[in-house]
């Protein structure tokens, strides 16, 4: 049986993948982080603090989602690599591929270890 880490690694993955692909889709969108994006990354944190035994609301995913991200997409950041590579076709979209990828796997992580202390206390 597999355990509580690996369970959300799984979680993560499956979900950083998604962006990844979804955002290829959406790449010519022009707000950094899609609805469609926000949503995966929301049901990944209700899943993560499931695999807890902490059950919350989508209102709460949400409000930690956003917590959880305000820091990791810089404007300035995404604005220099739209100077530096987004002019050269393909490249922009595999940018923003990996950008959506890593963000996301950083969130996860991020909330496996707020939902790690909440489950201790």
């Amino acid at each position: 049986m597999a355990s509580t880490k690996q369970r959300v690694q799984g979680i993560i993955h499956a979900a950083s993948s998604a962006c990844d692909g979804l955002d290829g889709d959406l790449a010519h969108v022009s707000e950094p982080d899609p609805a469609a994006i926000a949503q995966i990354r929301t049901s990944m944190i209700k899943d993560i603090a499931s695999e807890h035994g902490i059950e919350i609301s989508d209102a709460d995913a949400a409000d930690l989602l956003l917590r959880f991200s305000a820091t990791m997409e810089s404007h300035p950041v995404l604005a220099s690599r739209q100077l530096l590579v987004g002019w050269l076709p393909g490249i922009d979209n595999d940018m923003n591929d990996s950008t959506a990828a890593a963000v996301t796997e950083a969130i996860g992580w991020t909330a496996n270890s707020h939902f790690e202390q909440a489950a201790e206390k």
